[in-house]
């Protein structure tokens, strides 16, 4: 193998080191946006979360929120009822840094009817 071709392979085992080093940054934020999404969602689908009242069904999600370590806060909870339905929407903002790089990853999990 010739110098030029090694140094092209050494590139590119570079390049794909550097892009798994990324995605385990970034990965476990979206995780768990996933998991409080799918909370979110059981919330809703669950009949008796209808009747109780908007401050409980937002101390559950911030209590589900704390459990995954997500930066929620009781102003970024909004519960809204309607007749028979339940909306609830959350809006929070992790800070990642990567290698000397920082980046706020904006999050906005909801369910309900609108």
């Amino acid at each position: 193998m010739n110098a030029a071709r090694r140094l092209r392979v050494a590139a590119g085992i570079l390049v794909l080191v550097g892009l798994a080093g990324i995605g385990l940054v970034l990965v476990p934020p979206y995780a768990a946006n996933f998991k409080l999404q799918r909370y979110l969602n059981e919330l809703i689908d669950d009949p008796t979360t209808a009747t109780q009242s908007p401050d409980a069904v937002r101390a559950k999600v911030l209590s589900r929120a704390s459990s995954l370590g997500l930066p929620l806060a009781p102003q970024d909870v909004q519960v809204t009822p309607s007749s028979n339905a339940l909306r609830i929407d959350a809006l929070y903002v992790v800070h990642v840094d990567i290698a000397g790089y920082s980046v706020d990853l904006h999050f906005r999990p909801a369910a309900g009817g609108s």
